[in-house]
């Protein structure tokens, strides 16, 4: 049974930094393209950054282009995203997710953690 778990979600004043984790279980990461989505209440879930397990290339919207950071360490089986930056238009349930069937940038995964709760304060 695959689990992803978040962590590292909280409150955060403006400006400050944040590191979310992902860690897998009865999955091998470091052969898996992850992928970090958010929702916004009242808005639909949008994709934030992804990195294939290929190349480690890696996948950013605009908005969090130079601010966020995905990462992963395989040993660990974790994946990492970074907020430096944050913003309050950042708030939002952060949740990663595995195995995209088709573009990492899309919504279309198998698998998905439950959720973490990022609030940055103006």
């Amino acid at each position: 049974q695959v689990q992803l778990v978040e962590s590292g979600g909280g409150l955060v004043q403006a400006g400050g930094s944040l590191r979310l984790s992902c860690a897998a279980s009865g999955l091998i990461l470091s052969s898996r393209t992850m992928g970090w989505f958010r929702q916004a209440p009242g808005k639909e879930r949008e994709f934030v950054a992804a990195i294939r397990w290929s190349s480690s290339r890696t996948y950013y919207t605009d908005s969090v282009k130079g601010r966020f950071t995905i990462s992963r360490d395989n040993a660990k089986n974790t994946v990492y995203l970074q907020m430096n930056r944050l913003k309050p238009e950042d708030t939002a349930v952060y949740y990663c997710a595995a195995v995209p069937r088709m573009n990492p940038q899309d919504k279309d995964y198998v698998y998905w953690g439950q959720g973490t709760q990022v609030t940055v304060s103006s």
